[in-house]
Parts: structure tokens; C-alpha cells; sequence
């Protein structure tokens, strides 16, 4: 899973800088940082209030965070069929302002 780069990527489409974003999160931009690089794990509040101010559902933020190696092999040829029709849905659902 890469929460961080999740993050980082919605934050820089809404032209966020890590500073105005931590702020109205009540965070340090270090800390941030350190989230965006996967280099800590922040709470679940501090994901929430973090889905909140980039206006992203939480269950998306997760779903966009998805690696390869978070999908059991077992899986990996459904998920293969289906990802990218699901990211497409998503982006179009929630990202579409940001992604034209």
C-alpha cells in the first residue's frame, strides 16, 4: 500500500503545497513529509482529517493507495481485469475537476 504517494499525488493536483495542506491539518509539514515519503503511518484521525481537506472519501484515499503487492495472487488476474475500469470510475466519481 502507498498511502503516502496517494497523498502526495491528490494533494499536488489540487496545487497544494505540503506546508498549506499540513497546516489545515494541524500537522507539521515534517510530519507530512514523512507520510508522503511512507515513512511513518498516521493515525486513523489523522487520515480522516486528511481525506477531509483534500476532499476524498477515506475508503478512495485507501483504494487509490492500492499496490500490486497488496493483492494476493489468488486474485491479481480478477483485480487485472477490473483495476482499471475501477480507477477510471473513481477518478471520474471524485477526481474528475482535477483530472481533465
Amino acid at each position: 500500500m502507498n498511502l503516502g504517494e496517494a497523498i502526495k499525488t491528490h494533494r499536488k493536483k489540487l496545487g497544494l503545497s505540503q506546508g498549506d495542506l499540513a497546516q489545515s491539518c494541524d500537522i507539521t509539514q515534517s510530519y507530512l513529509s514523512m507520510i508522503e515519503k511512507n515513512k511513518k503511518e498516521p493515525n486513523l484521525s489523522t487520515l480522516k482529517v486528511l481525506s477531509e481537506k483534500l476532499n476524498i472519501p477515506l475508503p478512495v484515499l485507501f483504494f487509490k493507495s492500492l499496490d500490486d503487492a497488496d493483492i494476493p495472487e489468488s486474485k491479481k488476474e480478477a483485480y487485472g481485469v477490473v483495476s482499471e475500469s475501477l480507477n477510471n470510475l473513481v477518478n471520474s466519481l471524485f477526481f474528475a475537476e482535477n483530472y481533465d
